[in-house]
């Protein structure tokens, strides 16, 4: 069947259509995408503006559109942190709904780490063994670690690049003093979380998930995304502890001009690198992989995994 898994994110709202069924990797045959940059349209009261909700219904009502014109049979549509802690969050999906038709599902934080770390378990695999997931999106980072499909703890912290960009580096050109305050605020969010993990023991896999990392890995040096899904993608902590001052240093033109960075996500990718590179000392991670599956396909294989499995074909003597 074809589906489409419709995600509304602090950054963008991002249709992706895939042909699938039980038992089969779902294979992208769409994408349509908008850069909203939601978490941008709270007013003062931490509600969508009404200029953000007609701008959202606008791009949902698209995007339904580009669905229909796909041929998809069912289209999957959540939301995420933006919605999620916006102070009118009802009155938004009740406006969604009366003139889109969609009724948009709110994950909770917890329910996007699990469903990330199912993702990433379905394309690493059961051989990758015990797996610690992060992930780092526009207003929340996930972290789940265990041996299964479902993790055995899973969190999600305030720490989103979109977020703490807004929030904490005002400005183009970075200061100083408030790159050093950003940095100790997100450490001190995930120390308290480290312990919590420690109890499952140590990972045999760290895997990242996000644009946030897939950019960091690129500028790194990982290979470019033209070269295919399957080419192996790493980060290693020693490359962020040199990239983050650089970063620092750098205005979002000057970043844009990076390999493998967008116009969109320069801006905040010095705090994603301030998250990544404070998440993976804290954890004591040394180096871990890219996934380029994440909380979209892992929505899709839970939505797979309550289809009925098709019936073998019969032996004919």
């Amino acid at each position: 069947m074809r589906l489409g898994v419709l995600d509304v994110g602090s950054n963008t709202v991002h249709l992706l259509v895939v042909d699938a069924h039980p038992g089969a990797r779902p294979l992208p045959a769409h994408s349509h995408k908008v850069e909203l940059r939601l978490a941008q349209l709270l007013d003062e009261h931490g509600a969508v503006s009404p200029e953000g909700v007609e701008r959202l219904v606008s791009v949902i009502t698209e995007a339904v559109q580009a669905a229909e014109d796909k041929g998809c049979e069912e289209v999957l549509p959540f939301a995420t942190s933006a919605v999620r802690e916006a102070t009118n969050a009802d009155e938004v999906l009740d406006r969604v709904k009366a003139e889109t038709g969609v009724d948009l599902q709110v994950l909770s934080g917890e329910d996007e780490a699990r469903l990330t770390f199912l993702a990433a378990r379905r394309w690493f695999g059961w051989s990758a063994g015990k797996l610690l997931i992060l992930d780092i999106g526009g207003g929340s980072l996930e972290i789940a670690k265990g041996l299964d499909e479902d993790p055995d703890v899973a969190v999600s912290l305030p720490l989103g690049a979109g977020r703490l960009t807004a929030g904490w580096l005002p400005g183009d050109l970075p200061d100083p003093a408030d790159v050093k305050a950003l940095r100790r605020h997100v450490r001190a969010q995930i120390a308290r979380t480290v312990g919590e993990f420690n109890r499952f023991g140590a990972p045999d896999r760290v895997v990242g998930t996000s644009k946030t990392f897939k950019q960091l890995a690129r500028i790194a040096g990982a290979a470019r995304s033209t070269e295919g899904l399957y080419v192996q993608r790493g980060l290693t902590r020693k490359a962020l502890e040199e990239w983050v001052p650089r970063l620092a240093g750098m205005t979002t033109g000057q970043r844009v001009a990076l390999p493998g960075v967008s116009e969109g996500r320069a801006g905040q990718l010095l705090a994603g690198a301030l998250v990544a590179e404070g998440t993976m000392d804290l954890f004591g991670v040394d180096e871990l992989d890219v996934c380029p599956w994440a909380l979209r396909e892992g929505v899709i294989l839970r939505r797979l995994d309550h289809l009925p499995a098709p019936s073998p074909e019969p032996i004919v003597p």
